[in-house]
């Protein structure tokens, strides 16, 4: 075996305590499929018992590898089957006492976030789908720790436009059941197309079908690195930039794939994916929009900003496939404005608009991602915002989400605070002209053709 390299101990080192690198999550997914059951009630012991038999030394296997390599574990999270799948067989379907279920066994375990209470839709409403869509204002209202998604489309089946009129309504109603909270809720509820099943980041993971019985996946971090790197390369050609990028992202890329491997080597779980995201802090030193300003951009927003990330989005996918042979999630660049200090910035001076920010999904990870909208934006326009997100994805065969929080009560340039890796932010203005006639036509949007590209 080799010797370790003292310059990339210390580089390391510089990563961690200056530049903000860091495991951001540790997801451990749990199949819940083995807890059907006819009575809800035998069903959610099952699931609780299952849970916490599980999960109960994840969060200390994190600390043990944290005080073992050096290296910061921020979250500990659980992923579990659909919760519309498990509670589709039950007699009477009770969705809500299955997420406080799920709220009891996530303090149980002690983990930051439990994801899961998620329904796919993107054909068409099976048993179970309908209720907990319903259920998702009061499901998160009344528990701090579940997190919910719904996927809405995907490249193969087109898009569901019954399930985005619903999303719209849902997402309005449980941004009013948490008013009283800056509208939390809505912060802790995604709406997908082409949704991954092993991604580790909230609020987004879910346990796919085809997933093993329980499964460990990491999420990896680290804007700040890759800023830094750039700061100290000077004024290279973008050639030079995308291959500095590739090299920070191998490095970040091989610190999760160490910690997943300990992870599953100490709970006795199978090892799934390094999800090789860079997903940024409200902290200072840890954004996106800054890498972005630091390759030649006044302000994130500007012309260029689209075709600067799809470049460091593609050099970290390139990057991090060569440090893992498992890479999977979501795997790229995140811009979620409230939790980016940069893109924060960037949509308080009016520089970065929604518009901006929907040409940046095309090429970028996820989607439109917490967004503070206004207050009395109806129902149908955020059901538009969805749909126009989906078709980004379902036409390009990638993932696309939207996470965007209605401020009940609050207008254009207030702010919303949900503190800690959630941040805040301002609202942003939106487009106001009405969609209200497209999404009452209801039906599916075709999937589209898979020859004849252009």
């Amino acid at each position: 075996m080799s010797m370790l390299n003292a310059g990339d101990i210390l580089e390391t080192i510089t990563m961690i305590q200056d530049e903000h690198l860091d495991v951001r999550t540790i997801t451990m997914g749990i199949s819940l499929l083995d807890c059907c059951g006819s009575d809800v009630g035998r069903v959610c012991d099952r699931i609780y018992d299952k849970i916490t038999r599980y999960a109960r030394e994840l969060v200390s296997t994190g600390e043990q590898i944290e005080k073992k390599y050096g290296i910061p574990i921020i979250n500990k999270r659980l992923s579990v089957t659909p919760a519309a799948m498990v509670g589709a067989a039950c007699d009477h379907i009770d969705m809500v006492r299955i997420a406080r279920t799920l709220e009891r066994a996530a303090v149980e375990c002690g983990v930051n976030f439990i994801g899961g209470y998620s329904a796919l839709v993107q054909k068409g409403f099976a048993p179970g789908d309908r209720e907990l869509i319903d259920s998702i204002p009061e499901a998160l209202a009344v528990t701090d720790h579940v997190c919910s998604s719904v996927n809405i489309g995907s490249t193969r089946a087109g898009i569901n436009m019954d399930a985005v009129a619903a999303m719209g309504r849902i997402v309005r109603q449980t941004a009013e059941r948490t008013a009283d909270r800056d509208c939390i809720g809505c912060a802790k509820l995604v709406v997908f197309c082409n949704a991954p099943e092993d991604n580790p980041f909230m609020a987004g993971a879910f346990h796919g079908a085809g997933e093993p019985d329980c499964v460990i996946h990491v999420g990896v971090s680290g804007p700040g690195v890759v800023r830094a790197a750039l700061a100290k390369a000077g004024d290279g050609d973008l050639t030079e930039v995308a291959d500095l990028i590739k090299r920070t992202a191998f490095k970040i890329t091989r610190m999760g794939q160490l910690v997943g491997t300990e992870a599953s080597r100490m709970l006795n779980v199978p090892f799934g994916i390094v999800d090789l995201s860079l997903a940024p802090t409200p902290a200072v030193g840890d954004s996106v929009a800054h890498i972005l300003e630091e390759m030649g951009l006044e302000c994130c927003g500007a012309h260029g900003t689209t075709a600067a990330l799809a470049l460091l989005n593609d050099a970290v996918k390139k990057g991090g496939v060569m440090a893992s042979s498992h890479v999977g999630g979501l795997s790229g660049a995140f811009i979620p404005v409230t939790e980016d200090a940069g893109m924060i910035e960037a949509a308080r001076c009016g520089c970065l608009r929604i518009e901006k920010l929907e040409a940046m999904t095309a090429v970028c990870s996820v989607g439109l991602d917490m967004i503070n909208i206004p207050g009395d934006t109806p129902a149908e326009v955020i059901s538009a915002i969805i749909a126009d997100e989906a078709a980004i994805g379902m036409i390009n065969s990638k993932t696309t989400a939207v996470r965007v929080v209605p401020a009940i009560g609050r207008a254009v340039g207030e702010e919303l605070s949900f503190g800690g890796l959630l941040g805040g932010g301002p609202v942003m203005p939106l487009n106001t002209w009405s969609p209200a006639r497209f999404i009452g036509r209801g039906g599916r949007i075709p999937a589209p053709i898979q020859s004849l590209k252009n």
